[in-house]
């Protein structure tokens, strides 16, 4: 009688994630605008997964203009404690154009900005378990006539793309992973 063959484990390619909790997040890291600006925006919104399920351990990160339509930025987002080197967080005044956010428990995440000026959207880019590279997307607020990207995609995909205005100056937007069967796969972006 021959003893069965354990079965292999996994390989270091499919053993990524949950590792974006320990380091990479912030304190205030989806807070872009200065706290108590009148023109702070709201998104929020899931990270799901191809069986509909809550994404609890994703990363996002957010990268926009400032509201001048500037792309240079501001320090602040990283700074260090000089004694500890402990990440202090933001400095509260100066917008960064970046923040970084990981979903909490239930897979939600929220970024605090001010609207980008020069586009209508944010760029987002999502890490998370099983993902061997990130994924890049956008998130268009309001009207984006004519945008070229939006215009090439038939109105199913555009409308994963286009986060719902929920009153004042909050917006929904989910990012679903992979199609599950109901709703329809987020578009993702391919950068060269």
């Amino acid at each position: 009688m021959s003893a069965e063959a354990p079965a292999p484990g996994p390989t270091p390619s499919q053993t990524v994630g949950p590792f974006f909790g320990y380091a990479l997040p912030f304190p205030k890291g989806g807070d872009l605008a200065p706290a108590g600006h009148p023109d702070t925006i709201t998104v929020h919104g899931w990270v799901y997964d191809g069986a509909g399920q809550p994404v609890p351990d994703a990363l996002i990160e957010v990268w926009q203009p400032a509201p001048d339509g500037s792309r240079h930025g501001a320090p602040g987002s990283l700074r260090r404690d000089p004694v500890t080197g402990a990440v202090l967080g933001r400095d509260g005044p100066a917008f960064t154009g970046f923040g970084r956010i990981a979903t909490d428990a239930d897979g939600h995440y929220a970024i605090r900005t001010l609207p980008p000026g020069g586009v209508p959207y944010l760029s987002l880019i999502v890490f998370a378990r099983g993902l061997l590279h990130h994924l890049h997307t956008r998130v268009y607020l309001g009207d984006a006539e004519g945008d070229p990207l939006l215009g090439s995609l038939a109105p199913e995909r555009r409308a994963t793309l286009v986060a719902t205005p929920e009153g004042g100056r909050v917006h929904r937007f989910d990012v679903r992973l992979q199609y599950d069967g109901v709703h329809e796969e987020t578009v993702f972006l391919a950068f060269d």
